[in-house]
C-alpha cells in the first residue's frame, strides 16, 4: 500500500491520530491508558516532543504534537512500536495493534486560529461521542484528555504544555483566572455538543481537520508543497500517496504550461478549444505528460482533451514525430527547457 509523505522540519506542529487495527480497542483498561501516557512521556523525553493537547478514546487517540527537532517519524515509530509491545505483553496478545500508519496533518501553528480550532476539536472528542455521562456533566469528568489537567491548578507533567493553547484563546497566562475563562468557554461548547444543539460553525471548522492534508492558509500550503517535493526527490513516487503530493504535481504542471503558452504563443482558452488531434494541442499534452507527473485524467480535465486515450495518442505522436509540422513544434516547445 502507498505510504503518506511525512513532512518534517524543526518546530513543526501536527495533528496526529491513530486508530486500532480493524477499529478494535487500543485501550482495554485504565492500565492501558496509563501505560500509553507513560510511553508518551518517555518518547517526549527521548525526542523533545511537546504535547499541546491529547485525548485517548477507546479505539483511537489524538495528539496536538510539536517536534522542535523535526523528528516526527523517528519518535512516532518508537511511540507506537513500544506501546504495541507493552499492550500485547500485558494483554497476552500478538500482532498489529494500530491500523496502518498514523495520520499526521501539519498545522500552521503561527496562526493561532488553527491552533485553537484543533485543540478544541481534540478536547471536545468525549462530548461529541456522548461520553460525559449526561447533559449536565462537565467536560472535566472525562479523565483521559489533557483538558482536566489544563483547568486544574496542579502542575503539568514536563511533556504537556498549555500556554500555547491558552494563548490561542487570547489568554495571556495560564494562571487561575485564565483557567477559569478557558473552562467556561470549553464547557459551553461541550454542553452544546452533548445536548445535541447544532453547531454549524464548528462543523465547518472541523470538516477541514477531518478531510484536509494540512491545516493552514495558502502560504503554508505552498511551503509544505516545497517540502513534499524534497521528501520524495530521488525516491519512487509510486511509494507515496498524499493529497499534498497531488497538489505539488499539478502546481509543477501549471508552471510548465505557462512557459509553453508563451513560447507557442497561444492562450489557454484557445488551446482548450482546439481538437484533441490538433498538432499544437498534442504538443502541449505530450510536453506536460513527459515533463511533469500529473495524471492523464488531470490533462483531460485541464486541457479538454476528451478521452484519456487522446493523451496516449499525443505522447505517441510526439515521441518520434514523422511529419514536419510536429517536428517543428517539438523543437520549438523544447526551448522551454533551455530558458
Amino acid at each position: 500500500m502507498a505510504r503518506k509523505v511525512r513532512i518534517e522540519y524543526p518546530g513543526a506542529v501536527y495533528h496526529v491520530m491513530s486508530r486500532g487495527d480493524r477499529r478494535e480497542e487500543i485501550f482495554r483498561s485504565d492500565r492501558d491508558r496509563f501505560r500509553f501516557l507513560d510511553t508518551l512521556a518517555e518518547v517526549c523525553d527521548r525526542t523533545g516532543f511537546r504535547v499541546h493537547s491529547y485525548v485517548l478514546m477507546t479505539n483511537h487517540y489524538h495528539l496536538l504534537l510539536e517536534t522542535p527537532e523535526g523528528n516526527l517519524v523517528e519518535g512516532m515509530r518508537w511511540l507506537q512500536g513500544t506501546y504495541t509491545i507493552r499492550f500485547n505483553l500485558c494483554n497476552n496478545l500478538v500482532g498489529h495493534l494500530f491500523q496502518g500508519r498514523y495520520k499526521a496533518i501539519p498545522v500552521n501553528a503561527d496562526e493561532c486560529g488553527y491552533f485553537r480550532t484543533l485543540s478544541d476539536y481534540i478536547h471536545l472528542n468525549p462530548a461529541r461521542a456522548r461520553l460525559l455521562g449526561g447533559e449536565h456533566s462537565s467536560l472535566s469528568s472525562y479523565p483521559w484528555s489533557s483538558y482536566r489537567s489544563f483547568v486544574s491548578g496542579k502542575p503539568l507533567p514536563g511533556w504537556l504544555v498549555r500556554k500555547r493553547v491558552f494563548g490561542a484563546h487570547g489568554l495571556e497566562s495560564d494562571g487561575a483566572l485564565a483557567r477559569r475563562r478557558y473552562r467556561g468557554y470549553m464547557e459551553q461548547l461541550a454542553h452544546a455538543l452533548s445536548s445535541g444543539v447544532s453547531r454549524e460553525d464548528l462543523d465547518e471548522e472541523w470538516r477541514e481537520i477531518r478531510r484536509g492534508w494540512y491545516l493552514g492558509d495558502e502560504n503554508f500550503r505552498d511551503r509544505l508543497e516545497g517540502l513534499a517535493d524534497k521528501a520524495v526527490r530521488g525516491r519512487r513516487r509510486s511509494s507515496y500517496d498524499r493529497p499534498g503530493l497531488a497538489y505539488h504535481d499539478a502546481r509543477m504542471a501549471e508552471e510548465w504550461l505557462k512557459k509553453v503558452l508563451i513560447v507557442l504563443p497561444i492562450d489557454l482558452q484557445e488551446l482548450r478549444a482546439l481538437r484533441p488531434s490538433d498538432p499544437l494541442k498534442q504538443a502541449v499534452v505530450w510536453f506536460l505528460r513527459t515533463r511533469s507527473t500529473v495524471s492523464a485524467a488531470w490533462l483531460c480535465a485541464d486541457l479538454r482533451t476528451g478521452h484519456a486515450s487522446n493523451v496516449s495518442r499525443a505522447v505517441s505522436a510526439f515521441r518520434a514525430p514523422v511529419d514536419r509540422k510536429r517536428k517543428q513544434l517539438k523543437k520549438k516547445i523544447l526551448q522551454v527547457c533551455k530558458d
